[in-house]
């Protein structure tokens, strides 16, 4: 196991030698600050805690000023924790995209975007009602039926139906590495990466 914080900065292509287009999303993956190392003995699993993005000190708490303060660096705005770390770090050290080579397969963890409140056709794909004759007025995106009158008399749990859509925590699974630029910790990754430009994803293999 190993993974970087990163914020995804928005997408690009990349052409090979034979001129075959890639589209891929460009993210801003570390440099990551060891803030704390957990071992079997006090914590019962071992992991690595990561933190990324600068924070001003005013903005952040006492509490996290001493738990920055023990790793010799400032507030950070993200903490995450990566269970297993194959990669050996001492708190106060430094992770940085050279962690991670081109070609490697990895997975991306984000939050997609909100949606807001919408319909079936957006939701759930559903073709609405269909036929516009014999008197339909305004149906064409409706849901239907969505339960018997006389019976079950009620509608079953789990029914597709309107509602908020987006803002769901997913990974994403065998995302390639296609470019990376250690110099401006960047990272090219072809695939479906979730969350809208500037938010916050984890890169991990």
């Amino acid at each position: 196991m190993k993974g970087i914080i990163g914020k995804k900065i928005g997408m690009t292509s990349v052409f090979s030698q034979d001129g075959k287009q890639t589209a891929c999303t460009i993210i801003e993956a570390g440099p990551c600050t060891v803030t704390q190392v957990k071992s079997a003995d006090t914590d019962g699993y071992t992991a690595l805690q990561l933190a990324f993005g600068e924070k001003k000190e005013k903005h952040a708490t006492q509490a996290e000023i001493n738990h920055f303060s023990k790793a010799q660096t400032a507030p950070k705005k993200f903490v995450k924790e990566f269970r297993n770390y194959s990669i050996p770090k001492a708190i106060g050290e430094t992770i940085t995209v050279d962690i991670f080579s081109e070609g490697e397969s990895v997975e991306v963890v984000g939050t997609t975007k909100g949606k807001g409140f919408q319909g079936v056709v957006k939701r759930h794909g559903f073709s609405g009602v269909g036929e516009a004759s014999h008197g339909q007025h305004d149906r064409s995106r409706a849901p239907g039926s969505i339960g018997g009158s006389s019976y079950p008399s009620r509608v079953f749990k789990g029914m597709r139906m309107a509602g908020r859509m987006g803002g769901d925590r997913v990974k994403m699974k065998g995302l390639k590495i296609v470019k990376i630029f250690p110099e401006k910790n960047y990272i090219l990754i072809s695939g479906s990466v979730p969350g809208h430009n500037g938010s916050i994803v984890l890169i991990q293999k």
